[in-house]
């Protein structure tokens, strides 16, 4: 009987009907980028002091620059690494009273500033920016400043909670239908946040986002992938991941004409909409039609294909059925993923670098959304790198191997951390060098770690792995903004420091682990054991299919 496989080897591997479902379903893999980093643009902190109205008033009177108001009323900055006391303290001084002149008018108060009293922004702040954030808006600063790391950390336990949910969905409904539906559910949550009263309103909608968005990307990531014949399943993955990359590239230019976050929130939520016409533009996936005995289905999909593609169906495709698998039928447990040394210690290397993936990734583009001179290039940049990394994966992934180039990618990130501690501030353009290898090396681990955790366990516990390893990919990114800004406070390389140590232990560690590159998948927990001796040739490439219970980390 014919395998899937089989019939695509003869009506098209990769022919018009892939290539047009490709492109259609990148488009959302484009749309995802505003949702995982649009924290750089929608909670951008300006420069900021306290407001006073007794100040507003006197300097007005007086007639004052905006460099003479903050010379004569704010408080001077302090030691070196350390934010100015005039963002959350204001002098403790009744502006208002009329022995305050127009010439220094703290010196009839005193001969040392620094010997008066300092108070809270009681009135609020004034911010200095043309546009507006939710960090503006809500004054998520000083005492508050910890809802900001909330809120992005909200949108990254969506996707801890909603991964396992919309992966079953997905098994259990169909990957279309999943789609459809988690993509609805974004749409709406997106706009709704973008109109939202309060902090607690826009929080709820961004939890919500969250538990849906990562769902819809693994959707369309697993429809590719199974639309699409062996030799193309590996490509098609990673170019998917590129058009995540392309919409990270757009989204400076939309946030710089638009530089309000409601509406950048409506400008990337609104289009999402448009992806309901998935439904009449989008297959399901006769891979998981057949899963569930639904064959008739499945044949009438592969005739579709062959004729978009201008082929023949075979003669014997009423015979289609999914590959038998030969192996003994074995229940998955969480405890097969520690039952075994190898497998132990496999499974905690990996669980690490997951967690540390996510780290660098979010953690480089935090740093310097916060640090940067100009926010919107500094992110261009550091986006733009991200397309030769997928190359270069795609260039020696099959010569070199797996694990040399992953090592050397957290290395590479990690020392790209440190040396940034070491450049001064003002060399703007070599701090953005630095931190674009760096941002290179960290995308070259993130579009690997799917592979190599897959090829390192067997079969019948492989998604179980992956999703289990993967999740700690969420974990990091609900730490990161924490990790970033509050370290921030306390002095401004301080999150780099701790990223080049994460980076640079995570290079040392990967190499415990064996090299998968012509080397069988395993079968059994024996295989997955004996990976560490010689183990059989592969007969051609092994390109993995990775389920929507998977958790991937972009």
């Amino acid at each position: 009987m014919p395998t899937v496989d089989d019939v695509l080897e003869q009506v098209g591997e990769f022919g018009w009907f892939q290539k047009q479902a490709f492109v259609t379903l990148c488009l959302l893999s484009a749309a995802f980028a505003p949702i995982y980093v649009g924290i750089v643009f929608l909670g951008f902190i300006p420069d900021h002091r306290c407001w006073s109205p007794g100040v507003a008033e006197l300097s007005q009177r007086c007639g004052w620059s905006l460099a003479e108001e903050l010379n004569y009323t704010v408080p001077g900055p302090g030691p070196v690494g350390e934010a100015s006391p005039g963002q959350c303290w204001r002098y403790e001084v009744d502006w208002n009273q009329s022995t305050l002149g127009c010439m220094d008018p703290l010196a009839n108060l005193t001969t040392n500033r620094s010997h008066l009293p300092l108070g809270p922004c009681g009135d609020g702040w004034v911010y200095d920016t043309n546009g507006s954030s939710i960090v503006t808006e809500f004054n998520l600063v000083c005492g508050d400043a910890w809802k900001l790391d909330l809120f992005q950390s909200c949108v990254n336990v969506g996707f801890f909670l909603g991964s396992v949910v919309i992966g079953y969905i997905a098994d259990r409904f169909g990957r279309k239908l999943c789609l459809l539906a988690t993509v609805l559910v974004n749409a709406i949550s997106g706009v709704l946040m973008a109109f939202a009263p309060d902090y607690t309103s826009m929080l709820l909608f961004r939890l919500l986002q969250g538990l849906v968005s990562k769902g819809s990307w693994m959707a369309g990531y697993t429809l590719i992938t199974e639309f699409v014949g062996l030799g193309y399943r590996r490509m098609v993955a990673i170019l998917y991941q590129m058009a995540f990359t392309l919409g990270l590239v757009l989204l400076p230019g939309l946030a710089y004409v638009l530089p309000h976050w409601r509406w950048l929130q409506l400008a990337v939520s609104l289009p999402t909409f448009l992806f309901l016409l998935y439904y009449w533009c989008v297959q399901e996936s006769p891979r998981w039609l057949l899963s569930q005995k639904r064959t008739a289905q499945a044949i009438k999909i592969m005739e579709h294909i062959a004729q978009k593609n201008g082929t023949v169906p075979p003669p014997d495709l009423k015979a289609l059925s999914l590959e038998e698998d030969v192996t003994e039928k074995l229940s998955p447990s969480f405890i097969d993923l520690f039952r075994t040394p190898h497998l132990r210690k496999h499974t905690f290397i990996l669980m690490y670098l997951w967690f540390v993936t996510s780290v660098l990734y979010l953690g480089l583009i935090m740093h310097m959304g916060a640090t940067g001179g100009d926010r919107h290039l500094d992110f261009l940049y550091s986006s733009l790198v991200e397309f030769p990394a997928a190359f270069i994966i795609l260039g020696i992934i099959d010569r070199i191997g797996r694990l040399y180039p992953l090592a050397v990618s957290y290395l590479v990130t990690g020392a790209a951390c440190f040396v940034m501690t070491f450049i001064s501030h003002d060399l703007h353009w070599l701090n953005i060098v630095v931190a674009c290898i760096g941002r290179m090396g960290v995308t070259i681990v993130a579009q690997m770690m799917c592979l190599v955790n897959a090829e390192l366990y067997p079969t019948f516990i492989r998604n179980l792995g992956v999703m289990v390893c993967s999740s700690l990919c969420d974990v990091g990114g609900i730490i990161t903004p924490f990790m970033v800004f509050r370290l921030m406070e306390i002095w401004q390389d301080l999150p780099l420091i701790l990223f080049g140590v994460l980076g640079l232990a995570a290079g040392g560690m990967t190499l415990l682990l064996p090299e998968t590159k012509g080397v069988a998948l395993p079968e059994t927990i024996e295989d997955a054991e004996n990976l560490q001796r010689k183990a059989k040739p592969k007969e051609n490439t092994i390109y993995l299919e990775i389920r929507t219970s998977e958790l991937t980390g972009t």
